[in-house]
């Protein structure tokens, strides 16, 4: 079969060793990263790779190094709300910054159904990729870390694991002091009736939310106060409909996430309830919407961009020391530790 116009026009290495008067060996060596090559040939081969415009055969480069540069983001979300919900876009980004940077490419993987869950397991058996980053797990049974075990590649998980053994890597918040300060506050500022739309159970964030939210209440706590939400609006809606439903003089609101205060919002004013005036409103994150909601909303802040960075610089401080992570005052290190907790902190606006 003969060559076509563009495989014959495609600069190779025999071409770049040409140009640049060296071994076809020294070019491999350069292009594939190795510092053994003495350094003014290896800027004769970067100039001629430059002026012949050649790109590295990224296949024939995965066999020779058993590597495809290429990071998988794993998430058991529903796609509406990995689309929807600021801490997911927010998180990717923070991963796309570190990876990019790192001049490795990302690919994304959605996994909810069964089916989801053989398709992502055939796909990372295949190695198409060298490491895995895994968001939003669910409950000590979730298939997914066992997925990311049998495929044998490395992975970071964005939240505490809820495996007891499951000896992996993670980055974490600072969630149940987050929400205990959040209880804090309410009571603060004269809440006495204070209930709270948990997140979800099978999560850490989750439990972790709801116990901050029993400790900073302490005695106060009463366990018919709580109703749980999915990390949703429509989810916190509901769910303080359910409460008020119970407990009708309620005067202060912790909810786990943002999206399901601006949720709850909604069904206090529905139900006739002011805010602040008659019930105080906290939420958790300060998403791009806390601050322009009505009125702006008091919450704890995370920073899921951060959370990002710092999954990707620990799978690469662990398993990628070819590439240097470049220091940044903003990103705390990672040298010497399997996980990362990161803080949190209350911004008091006008809902509470």
């Amino acid at each position: 079969m003969k060559a076509s116009s563009d495989d014959r026009a495609r600069p190779n290495l025999e071409a770049v060793a040409a140009r640049a008067g060296v071994s076809r060996a020294t070019v491999s060596r350069v292009v594939n990263g190795l510092t053994t090559v003495d350094p003014r040939l290896r800027a004769r081969v970067e100039k001629a790779v430059d002026e012949l415009g050649y790109v590295p055969n990224q296949a024939a480069r995965a066999l020779m190094t058993r590597r495809t540069n290429a990071v998988a983001l794993l998430v058991s979300e529903p796609d509406v709300r990995v689309f929807s919900d600021p801490f997911f876009s927010g998180i990717v980004r923070g991963v796309s910054q570190e990876i990019n940077a790192a001049g490795l490419q990302l690919v994304l993987l959605m996994a909810q159904t069964a089916q989801d869950l053989h398709g992502v397991e055939r796909f990372l058996k295949s190695a198409p990729v060298d490491g895995a980053l895994l968001i939003s797990e669910h409950a000590a049974d979730d298939p997914l870390p066992g997925v990311l075990v049998r495929s044998r590649i490395p992975f970071v998980i964005g939240g505490r694991p809820l495996q007891p053994d499951m000896a992996t890597s993670y980055v974490d918040y600072e969630n149940l002091d987050g929400a205990r300060i959040a209880a804090q506050h309410l009571v603060s500022i004269g809440r006495t009736v204070i209930g709270t739309v948990a997140a979800p159970q099978d999560m850490s964030a989750g439990i972790d939310r709801l116990q901050g939210f029993k400790k900073g209440l302490g005695r106060s706590f009463r366990a018919s106060r709580v109703e749980h939400g999915d990390f949703t609006q429509r989810s916190g809606d509901e769910a303080t409909t359910r409460l008020l439903e119970r407990v009708p003089d309620l005067d202060g609101l912790f909810a786990a996430s943002d999206l399901m205060a601006l949720g709850a919002i909604s069904a206090l004013r529905r139900s006739g309830r002011r805010v602040p005036e008659d019930v105080a409103v906290v939420g958790f994150d300060d998403n791009v919407l806390a601050a322009t909601a009505e009125p702006p909303l008091t919450t704890v802040r995370q920073d899921p961009v951060l959370q990002g960075r710092m999954m990707v610089r620990l799978y690469l401080a662990q398993h990628r020391p070819d590439i240097e992570l470049v220091a940044d005052e903003e990103v705390p290190s990672v040298t010497g530790v399997d996980h990362v907790i990161l803080p949190v902190t209350l911004v008091v606006r006008e809902s509470a």
